[in-house]
C-alpha cells in the first residue's frame, strides 16, 4: 500500500499545553462519553467519577488527548437543554485537567457549552455541526481554542433519511473547504483548525468506505485530518461484527490505520492500547519516525 503524505498547514503546532509534529506523528484520542444512550460506547455510567477514571486509563494507555462528550449525535434520543449538556460535560473536564496537562477537546455543537467546557480547561472545539451555530465561530476566535470541522448533514440530533450524495468524498470535501474558509474568515487562525470528514454521520456504509479509500482527497486541503472510525455501523456492517465484540475492536484499528496510510493523523478511538501500538507501528511503516 502506497502511503500519502499531506502537506500540512502547521504541521508542528501547539493544541493546549502540548505541541505535536503532525507530519511525523499520529495522535490517539480517547473519548470519555458522559451519556447514557451513545450507541458506540461500551462504558455508559453517567457517574463523573468513573468519566474521569476513563480518562485516567486512557492516558495512562498512551492516549495524548482526551475528548468530552456530553450528547449523542443519533436523531431518536430526548431533548437535552444546553445547561443539562454542561452539567453533563464541565465536572468531567475539570476533574481530567486537574490530573494532566493532556489536550481535552469538548464534544457539542453549542456555543453555551463550549464557552462552559473552555473556562473548565477544554482546548479545542469538536464540532459535528462545522460551527454552523450562531455564535460558535467567534467564540473559537476569541478564546484561541483549536476546532475540529465535521462534516455532517443535519447536525446533532437531526433526521436525515436516505442521506445520498452525487460523490460523497468530491461534496465532504467542498464543505469542509468552505467551513474553513468561513473559519479563518470568522478570524479563526488556520494553524487552530482540524477537519473531520465525518464517518457514519448521516452516511451509509458505502458512504463512510468511499471516503475512507480517497481520504488522501480530503486530506489534500493541508489541514490535519482527525477520523472518528471507532466502533461505528459500516465498519460493524463490513464484517458483520457485533457491539461490544473483539472483531469490531480490530476492524476499527484495520479501519484507522487504512485513513492513516491515506493521510489521516489523528484518531479518535474508545480502544486506546490497541490504536497506540497499531500507530506507533504505522508510523514506522510509513517512515515517519525513526525505529
Amino acid at each position: 500500500m502506497r502511503g500519502y503524505y499531506p502537506e500540512l498547514i502547521a504541521p508542528v503546532r501547539r493544541v493546549g499545553r502540548k505541541t505535536f509534529d503532525l507530519a511525523r506523528h499520529i495522535v490517539v484520542m480517547g473519548i470519555v462519553n458522559r451519556t447514557p444512550n451513545s450507541g458506540l460506547d461500551p462504558n455508559r455510567s453517567m457517574e463523573v467519577s468513573e468519566a474521569i477514571g476513563r480518562a485516567e486509563r486512557a492516558l495512562g494507555e498512551g492516549a495524548e488527548w482526551i475528548d468530552v462528550g456530553g450528547r449523542a449525535f443519533r436523531s431518536d434520543q430526548p431533548p437535552l437543554s444546553e445547561l443539562e449538556e454542561i452539567e453533563r460535560v464541565v465536572p468531567v473536564i475539570r476533574g481530567i485537567r486537574e490530573m494532566t496537562d493532556a489536550v481535552i477537546s469538548v464534544d457539542t455543537h453549542l456555543p453555551e457549552v463550549a464557552e462552559a467546557a473552555f473556562k473548565a480547561g477544554a482546548d479545542v472545539l469538536n464540532d459535528t455541526y462545522g460551527l454552523r451555530s450562531p455564535g460558535m465561530a467567534g467564540l473559537v476566535a476569541e478564546t484561541g481554542m483549536s476546532v475540529v470541522i465535521t462534516h455532517s448533514l443535519g447536525g446533532p440530533g437531526q433526521v436525515v433519511a436516505a442521506p445520498t450524495y452525487g460523490d460523497v468524498v468530491g461534496e465532504v470535501r467542498d464543505y469542509l473547504r468552505e467551513r474553513a474558509d468561513f473559519a479563518v474568515g470568522s478570524g479563526i487562525k488556520p494553524e487552530q483548525i482540524m477537519i473531520d470528514p465525518g464517518h457514519d454521520l448521516n452516511k451509509t456504509t458505502k458512504h463512510s468506505n468511499e471516503l475512507t479509500r480517497r481520504l488522501s482527497e480530503i486530506a489534500a486541503l493541508g489541514y490535519p485530518v482527525l477520523v472518528a472510525t471507532s466502533n461505528k455501523h459500516f465498519i460493524r456492517e463490513s464484517i458483520g461484527a457485533e457491539r461490544g465484540s473483539e472483531e469490531l475492536r480490530i476492524g476499527t484499528i484495520a479501519a484507522n490505520t487504512a485513513c492513516v496510510y491515506q493521510g489521516a493523523r489523528i484518531v479518535r478511538v474508545h480502544d486506546v492500547s490497541g490504536n497506540v501500538a497499531a500507530m506507533r507501528a504505522a508510523e514506522s511503516l510509513l517512515g515517519l519516525r525513526e525505529r
